[in-house]
């Protein structure tokens, strides 16, 4: 039953993380969806940055617990194992981030916003691995689904590294914010269908002793 309530926490993690980017949205009247980052509305002085840190706190709680519950599901499998240390890693990482903000926008960055990008590269990566590891739990329609999901991060990161050098400058990012954000759907998505298929395969699993769907 524990290991079942933590694995919902996946599924909860990704809501609560969409539900956040919304209320910063909303709350910050000069705030705009698409072009500015996610991490503009937690930034040095941002009227945002207040409201949405204790619920960026729940959110890495909850993908630590979700982590620990994916490695508990393990029995002896050390794919999942990995995939789930490293999600619960990504969270201690979201914990140690508040500590490293970004400026606001025409603000010259400081070691803050060094902190922000190196912490934010590796959680990408973090994140990447746990999706690869995590890829070979459910067949080849979930590999796939896998694989699509690390080439969009990778591309849309790509995109994103390109255009945010405007951000300290003042430019215009036109497309930023959607064009991020296409990223953390991506992982969001991932880790909340990871979370349903585990919680499927967790009775069978504890019953029969063995992964269910792996060579599907």
């Amino acid at each position: 039953m524990v290991t079942r309530i933590l694995l919902c926490l996946g599924v909860l993690s990704s809501l609560l993380w969409v539900g956040i980017d919304i209320l910063g949205a909303v709350s910050w009247e000069d705030y705009s969806y698409t072009s500015q980052t996610v991490s503009e509305m937690s930034a040095v002085d941002a009227p945002t940055r207040q409201l949405l840190s204790p619920f960026y706190i729940a959110y890495s709680l909850l993908l630590i617990a979700f982590g620990g519950g994916v490695s508990s599901s393990a029995g002896g499998r050390n794919g999942r194992l990995v995939a789930g240390a490293l999600l619960a890693t990504v969270g201690l990482v979201g914990l140690v981030q508040p500590f490293f903000p970004m400026h606001m926008r025409g603000v010259e960055p400081s070691f803050t916003d060094i902190g922000h990008i190196v912490l934010g590269g590796v959680n990408v990566l973090l994140l990447i691995v746990a999706i690869g590891f995590g890829a070979r739990e459910f067949g080849r329609k979930f590999r796939l689904f896998s694989v699509t999901t690390i080439l969009i991060m990778l591309v849309f990161g790509v995109w994103t590294a390109f255009l945010a050098p405007a951000i300290p400058e003042g430019q215009p990012t036109p497309y930023l914010g959607l064009i991020e954000r296409v990223i953390f759907a991506a992982f969001l998505l991932w880790i909340a269908s990871f979370a349903f298929l585990l919680l499927r395969a967790h009775p069978r699993e504890r019953s029969t002793g063995h992964s269910v769907g792996t060579s599907a």
